[in-house]
């Protein structure tokens, strides 16, 4: 299983492709053979799977019960943006018009490892969401989270 990790700058060139990470792409399992899922993510960014990561997302959403109004709406409006994408034989993405336009993606993206997942994000947007959270908000959140049962 993947572990992405780290930060990673990138320039987007006038058709929407991006070169990914070299760092983060020895991390892709070779039974994703390159290939992703991309969609819009919770926050103003977009969230990228590498295959073998999808997989697991689709059975556990596969498992939701469609019949109830809150389970199909968030099915309906987490995968209405989700599209399929393979690096080209230069190590590119090319990053979908309308999801760019949504994360507010221009001519910089920057790439967050998220362990199974990759965020993209605009540097406008992740600038504001850092400025957002406070060191003791984040200190906060992190205990909350991590402070029962975590052991080194």
């Amino acid at each position: 299983m993947a572990s992405f990790k780290g930060e990673y700058d990138h320039s987007i060139d006038s058709k929407g492709r991006v070169s990914f990470p070299a760092r983060l792409r020895k991390y892709l399992p070779p039974q994703s053979q390159d290939s992703f899922t991309i969609l819009k993510g919770l926050n103003p960014c977009l969230l990228l799977y590498p295959a073998e990561s999808w997989i697991v997302v689709e059975q556990r959403l596969s498992g939701m019960n469609e019949f109830q109004r809150e389970k199909r709406t968030v099915l309906r409006n987490f995968l209405r943006s989700a599209e399929d994408l393979t690096l080209d034989k230069n190590n590119r993405l090319a990053i979908p018009p309308k999801l760019m336009e949504w994360a507010n993606i221009t001519n910089k993206v920057i790439f967050i490892g998220m362990g199974k997942s990759i965020e993209l994000w605009s540097p406008e947007q992740l600038e504001k969401a850092d400025q957002e959270l406070s060191p003791d908000a984040y200190q906060e959140m992190f205990e909350n989270v991590m402070g029962d049962g975590f052991t080194q």
